[in-house]
């Protein structure tokens, strides 16, 4: 980009028109609506994605946001979301268990703390901790946010499935940070993908959340077979609930999973990159979050093409079914980047996260135990 100068302010231009006004009116304060992102997800990669880097640097702070999860409850849920490892629909041969206690969450956060995750999700796989129906659950769900608020530096955030409004307030009250509610796609799309429950029922949860006080991260899967435009109006759809952190994940096919079993064409690097961009565009003050499936699909030159195309998030270590990306290799996509960890929450040494690196062992949950379509066809 280059820059250009007039009487009033100083812009970079990539020479696309349509890229060039969207970052102008969203420096200017602007909201892009759902037209603005249709037609910016047609541009060509290379200005869209320098056009939303230029709003990254202008709007963030230059450096990537690294938070981690743990399994704390896996598998028997009873919802049937077609990408999903977990449920009691689909035999996936993960491994089940119970609450795992909060004793074990402890040990998985500080894990993450030495890794230079600044947020660490408790991550339960049902419908949801229910007060009412499972007390001792959820007692013991409270008890994990409790040690690790005081144990450790890094911010508690949370998935737990639906939420009633009395839940949703004890969660605020305990110190929660972020609740994590993912869309999955688009509110067309969605169906698609989850017959067990709408589209409307996440969006209820999410203002649930938001209105006890607790900011939301909410995102999306790509590579599900839904289309560009599906992918700008589920950015549109959380556009309007108002998200602080935008996780985007892509499709790593579980064996045993509607859509694994569908075939669905590998989403290419360009692809993704574009929505990336997009995204950073439509949510200009958000963390857009690089998560679940990235070392799958994308190389390393990939993975950074998404740092330069507005990403400042990612996803570090494990999931909740598969195996992830060692905290030592995301620091060095990042310096491949340009970009710097953050370290407000969590003052770690890098140098010493890429010294230890794999050496020690990852407290023991489903992930890894998953088995995904590369690797069958690794196998054949």
């Amino acid at each position: 980009m280059q820059p250009s100068t007039d009487s009033q302010s100083v812009v970079y231009e990539t020479g696309n028109r349509t890229v060039d006004d969207a970052v102008a009116r969203v420096l200017d304060g602007e909201r892009l609506d759902r037209r603005d992102g249709l037609a910016l997800i047609a541009q060509p990669v290379d200005a869209l994605a320098a056009g939303a880097d230029y709003v990254r640097t202008q709007l963030g702070d230059d450096t990537v946001d690294a938070c981690s999860i743990v399994n704390a409850k896996a598998g028997n849920c009873a919802e049937d979301c077609g990408f999903c490892a977990q449920s009691v629909h689909f035999d996936t041969g993960i491994d089940n268990y119970g609450f795992l206690g909060p004793g074990k969450i402890l040990e998985a956060a500080q894990r993450a703390e030495r890794d230079g995750a600044q947020r660490f999700g408790i991550v339960v796989a049902e419908k949801g901790v229910s007060k009412e129906h499972r007390p001792e659950e959820w007692e013991e769900v409270l008890e994990a946010i409790r040690l690790v608020r005081d144990e450790t530096d890094v911010e508690v955030d949370a998935s737990l499935g639906i939420l009633t409004e009395e839940e949703a307030s004890v969660l605020a009250d305990e110190g929660l940070n972020h609740y994590n509610h993912n869309i999955e796609t688009s509110p067309r799309y969605f169906p698609e993908i989850v017959q067990s429950h709408t589209f409307e029922k996440r969006v209820e949860t999410l203002r649930v959340a938001k209105d006890a006080g607790m900011d939301l991260c909410a995102g999306v899967i790509l590579g599900m077979g839904e289309s560009p435009t599906d992918r700008v109006d589920a950015a549109m759809a959380l556009q309007d609930i108002g998200i602080s952190s935008l996780p985007v994940n892509i499709l790593n096919p579980v064996a045993g999973t509607p859509l694994a079993e569908q075939g669905l064409p590998d989403i290419t690097t360009e692809e993704v990159v574009k929505t990336i961009a997009v995204y950073r565009l439509l949510h200009p003050e958000s963390r857009v979050r690089l998560t679940g499936g990235r070392e799958v699909n994308l190389d390393t030159d990939g993975q950074v093409a998404a740092l330069e195309a507005g990403a400042d998030g990612i996803l570090t270590g494990d999931y909740l079914t598969t195996e992830g990306q060692s905290a030592a290799d995301d620091l060095e996509i990042m310096q491949e980047a340009g970009l710097r960890p953050n370290t407000e929450a969590n003052e770690f040494d890098p140098e010493a996260v890429k010294e230890r690196a794999a050496d020690e062992a990852d407290p023991e949950t489903a992930a890894g135990t998953a088995q995904t379509n590369s690797e069958l066809k690794s196998d054949d």
